[in-house]
């Protein structure tokens, strides 16, 4: 693979298949929520807001199978289900923690630059639709068979 060209190749597909469990939606926060401790399901529920108790399930049980993270059950009743990282998942942590700060403190940075784009679309929107109502027309007209 040479600079600036990306050749995705039979070679790639371990790390493709990677990134694709990593840039989930629910993986990174569920990783850096499990970076404290280990946690029950029901913590980790109240911890993450917006997440489903199915897309929570199966985001754990992706990082289970990929050995991010190991699953103890104690029985008990009712019975007890913790979470914690595996040595794997937190070397990913250590790895992600930069990522997830960087993402922190430069948010505000991200929203302005989706204002700022949002306020061009609409004034570029505005901009062609206020066109000549004469010159529409026309345009209608030529278009029509």
């Amino acid at each position: 693979m040479s600079r600036g060209t990306l050749e995705v190749t039979g070679n790639c597909r371990p790390a493709t298949e990677l990134f694709q469990l990593i840039g989930d939606k629910w993986t990174m926060i569920v990783v850096v929520s499990l970076g404290e401790g280990a946690m029950r399901f029901s913590e980790l529920r109240r911890a993450i807001p917006g997440v489903s108790q199915r897309m929570l399930t199966l985001t754990l049980r992706n990082l289970e199978r990929d050995g991010f993270i190991s699953r103890k059950v104690t029985p008990t009743v009712p019975p007890r289900v913790d979470y914690e990282l595996t040595a794997l998942g937190q070397a990913f942590a250590a790895k992600l923690m930069p990522v997830a700060m960087w993402a922190f403190e430069n948010r505000p940075a991200v929203e302005a630059a989706r204002a700022a784009f949002d306020t061009q679309a609409e004034n570029a929107s505005a901009a062609s639709s206020a066109v000549n109502p004469a010159a529409r027309a026309a345009v209608r007209a030529a278009a029509t068979p």
